[in-house]
Formats: structure tokens, sequence, C-alpha cells
């Protein structure tokens, strides 16, 4: 309590509230003469945007001298007004119409030109500048190019057989690729070509192994596998493989199908069992068939094809198996083709643009390879089924008519009756001959084909029992059996001995009974008879078995995988 003052009665609270400035009063600038005389000024008003200068209040008047010079009035709006008068005449120059006249448009042709929308009148384009070949650049695309058709030469050499040219482009399209680098190098430029160097290695590799270089062949691949830049290169391993293969080293070879088996992906399926195949027949190779059964079966039950059911089938047979023989057997039989039937390539209505199309079809390389793949598969049947024949039951001729049975119910079921002819010729084999001809007298009733081939045999059997009256019926109803095939005109050349000889002594005719039924084309079934030669005058007509099954799977190794 002290300390508080209390004010005095005389003193306003509000004293100097409305005390303020002077120059700020607003309030009053209506009437402020001052102010008012200035806002009338030019000083304190913009110009009109016209062409001419503002006048004065006597007339209007140019703010120019008579020496042409600007007048201080001028410079001074100028200056006050912060940019160009762009509205008043500068320099005596003409204003543009900019706000009339539309942008690259005009309403009447230049004086002395004509209408050319094409612009035909100006003439050609120049020329393209030359380039310069001493550049660094167009030296190593030139190179480049160079290298690539040495390439393409060394590749269509070795199609046409040319496997020296094939290497010799090879090298030179090598030489001229390390130029190119060392060109790069020179110039400075730090991206390498890998796709060119990896097409000029492996094309070399590929031409140093078909000329029989192996060694050289290797060590391009090892520059190939090692070089980790290099994108897949470790599938050139089935090929380092297959050349230790042809030259024998088994461990080598199984040794690397391996790691390339194990650097390709379950997405590449085909590649991969091609590999286990080649790694089954290694096997094959080295004696250990349990490890290739392994090898087979696993592709039978994931890819299923030919050459590996009947590998499979000479394996178990190796090893005595007889149950697994059957097996593998009817495997085999089972393995789809999938090739079209042969009643697309048959023409079945009037229209003849679609004649033309099945005569087209009918040879081109697509019907061709379906061909070769059936034939191919009925060779692997029929070679198995007599191999395995004798082996799975007590006595032959029950193992044959298991075979037969089982081909008779699958999509093979022509070969049924070349397979009982072939029954047959194992009877005259073991000079059983009454069985023999109990045998192919079942195909008197049959067609036409196998019809010949068993008449065509009996004909020769009872020509050599000297029973000229049935040799002679038999060859004239291989003759009528044959008569509406292509091949009918050269049916007579078997017919012709059998008659010809009729009433000769015996002694006379033996030989040539003896060729006739030694004939290749009389005796195997599916066989074209003009193409029969005869066999030497020995008494095996079908290769003997052999002792190891590699002997048959040998040639159906795949040579190499296109990668």
């Amino acid at each position: 309590m002290e300390n508080v003052h209390l004010a005095m009665e005389d003193d306003d609270l509000y004293s100097g509230y409305n005390d303020y400035n002077l120059a700020f009063d607003t309030e009053e600038l209506d009437n402020d003469v001052g102010f008012q005389q200035a806002v009338r000024t030019s000083h304190g008003r913009r110009p009109p945007m016209t062409a001419k200068f503002p006048g004065t209040a006597i007339g209007s008047r140019p703010l120019m001298s008579s020496l042409g010079a600007r007048g201080p009035l001028v410079s001074s709006l100028a200056s006050s007004l912060g940019r160009p008068l762009t509205g008043a005449v500068q320099d005596g120059a003409a204003r543009p119409m900019t706000a009339i006249r539309a942008a690259g448009f005009t309403s009447a042709l230049t004086r002395g030109s004509s209408f050319d929308p094409l612009g035909q009148s100006r003439g050609p384009a120049p020329p393209l500048e030359s380039k310069n070949e001493d550049h660094p650049e167009e030296k190593i695309k030139l190179l480049e190019k160079k290298v690539n058709e040495l390439i393409e030469e060394s590749c269509m050499a070795q199609s046409e057989g040319s496997l020296q040219l094939a290497l010799e482009k090879a090298k030179e399209a090598g030489r001229k690729e390390r130029v190119l680098v060392r060109q790069r190098e020179q110039a400075g430029d730090s991206d390498m070509n890998l796709d060119l160097t990896y097409s000029v290695l492996l094309n070399l590799a590929n031409q140093y192994a078909n000329n029989e270089m192996y060694t050289e062949a290797l060590n391009t691949y090892q520059v190939l596998v090692k070089n980790k830049m290099f994108n897949n290169s470790g599938r050139l391993k089935v090929n380092m493989a297959n050349i230790y293969l042809k030259q024998k080293n088994y461990p080598k070879a199984l040794k690397f199908y391996r790691m390339a088996l194990d650097q390709i992906s379950n997405a590449h399926k085909e590649v991969r069992i091609k590999i286990l195949q080649n790694i089954g027949v290694v096997f094959v190779h080295m004696g250990q068939y349990s490890e290739a059964i392994t090898s087979f079966q696993h592709i039978m039950s994931e890819c299923p094809n030919i050459k590996a059911g009947y590998n499979l089938i000479l394996c178990y047979f190796a090893i005595g198996d007889r149950d697994r023989m059957k097996t593998a057997f009817q495997k085999l039989i089972s393995v789809p083709l999938n090739i079209d039937d042969e009643d697309k390539y048959i023409a079945h209505t009037d229209d003849p643009t679609s004649n033309m199309v099945i005569e087209a079809i009918k040879n081109d390389r697509l019907h061709q390879m379906e061909r070769n793949l059936k034939v191919l598969a009925e060779k692997y049947i029929m070679t198995a089924a007599k191999l395995i024949a004798p082996a799975i039951e007590s006595s032959f001729a029950v193992g044959f008519d298991w075979c037969v049975e089982m081909v008779k119910n699958s999509q093979y079921v022509e070969l049924a009756n070349d397979l009982e002819i072939n029954k047959a010729i194992t009877y005259l084999r073991q000079k059983d001959f009454n069985k023999a001809v109990e045998t192919l007298k079942t195909f008197e009733k049959k067609d036409s084909r196998v019809k010949s081939a068993a008449a065509t045999n009996l004909s020769c059997l009872y020509f050599l029992e000297k029973d000229f009256e049935q040799a002679d019926r038999y060859a004239d109803l291989a003759m009528s059996a044959t008569a509406t095939t292509r091949r009918s005109h050269k049916q007579r050349q078997h017919r012709v001995p059998a008659a010809g000889l009729r009433g000769r002594p015996p002694s006379s005719t033996r030989g040539s009974a003896e060729r006739l039924l030694l004939h290749r084309g009389a005796l195997q079934p599916g066989s074209d008879l003009q193409e029969a030669e005869p066999s030497g005058g020995g008494p095996g007509l079908f290769p003997q078995t052999p002792r190891h099954p590699e002997e048959l799977s040998t040639g159906h190794v795949p040579a190499g995988l296109s990668l």
C-alpha cells in the first residue's frame, strides 16, 4: 500500500489518443490544393496508349526538336514510367499491325511466288555428308561387320560339308576380333561387345570339334566356361562332355554331363532330358547297368521317348531281368509319337484347291520328319522284340507270341504281322521247316503286303523241297498280292526262278534256290523287294545278338545339343 499512488483528479486518462502526424491525414486530401494540382499534372497521370503524343492545353505538338532529337519531356516520361512507349512512333519506324495479323498466315501471295505446298520448287535435298572411314568409331563398326560376316561364312561352309574352310573362316574371325578389341582399348571405349566375342569363340570351338581337333576345342570351351561375364556358359559343358565321350574318356564325360545338369534349371526340361539320356549311355559304356537303368527310368517317367525306352530294354537284357524286360517293352510300344494321321494326306474331296494343298504337303519336310520318326520307332520295336523274345519265356515261340499280342494291342498293330514273319524265319534258322510253313500259311488271308512276303517265302521253301507245283502256286499268289502296288513289276523277278527252273534236275537248281532263299528282300518283312541284295551265302539273315547291349546303343548317342 505504501507504493500505490492515486492519480490527481484533474488528469485526463485519454489525453494524446488522437494525436498523429499531419502527413498521414487522408481525410483532408480532397481539400488539399497542392495534392489535387499534382494529381492533375502529367507527372501524376499515366499517358494514354495512343499513336500520338499527348498534347498540351494549346494543341497537339510532337515532342521532337527540329534536329530530330528526342525532347526532354519524352525522356522524362520514359524514365518516370519505367518502360518504353510502345505505342509511340520511335525514330520514324512504322508500327507493326500485331494486333490484326495472325501469326504464320497471309491472305495474299508474295509477289512472284506460286502455289507450292510440297516445296518442290526448292529442289532436291543436299547430299548426306560422307562418312569418314578414318574415324576410330567408323573403323570399329566396319571391323564388327567383317567379324559377323566371317562367322556366317564359317557356318555356311560347315553346312555344306567344307569343314576345313569353316575352320579357316573361324580362325580369321578370331584374329579380326582381337584386332577389334585392341582398337577399342586405344579409342578409350570401355563398352566391349561380349556377345560378339562369345560368338567367335563358340564357333571356333565347334569347328575344332568338327575337324576332330579335340584338344584345341576343349581349350577354347574352357576359356568360355571360366569367363563369368558370359551368361549361360555352363551349358557348354555338355559340348565338352560330348568330346570326352568321343575320346572314350567316360569318367570325364560323366563328370561334365553332371556339371551341366546342375547348372540348367528345371524350366529347360527337354535339355535336361537329353543330358540324362547321355548320362545313361555313358553308364552303359562303363558297364554300370544299374545306374543306367536309373537314368532311363527317370526319363520314361518324366518325358518318355523311343530311344530311352529302347536303351532301358537293353539294360534289363544285360542283367537278365525277364519281368522288367516285359515291362520296359510295354512302355516302349506305348510311347506317343505325336504325329498326324496319314489320312490327312489323302484327298477326300473334289475341290482342286484342297487337293493341290494336299499334294504340296505330302513330301514337305514336316511329313518327311514324321515318316522318319515312325520308321525309327518301328525299327527299335522290331529289334527289341527279336532281342527279348527268346529271353522272356522258356521258348522263343512263346516269347514271340507274347510280343505279337502286345504289339497288336498298341498303336503299332501293323508290326504284328512282321513279327510273325520273323518268327517263321527263326524257325527256318533252326531248320524246323514244318513250323515255318505252318506260320507262313496263316498269312494267306491277311493284307496284300504281308501276304506277298509270306507267299514269296513259301514259294522258296517249296522250291527247296522240289515241290515245283506248290512253288509256282505261291509265286503266282505273291504276284497277285502285289499287282495293285507300284512295285508289281519288280516282283516278277521272284517268280522267274521258280517257273523257269521247273523240271530241271535238283542238282542244277540247288545253287539258284539257295540264293533265292537267302535273298534279303524275300525273307525280311517290310523291306522293298527291288532293293534286295544277296547276303553273301551266309546263314544269318539278321545281325547276330550282340554280347553287350551298348553295341546296339552305339550311334543313338546325341552328337551334341543345340544350345
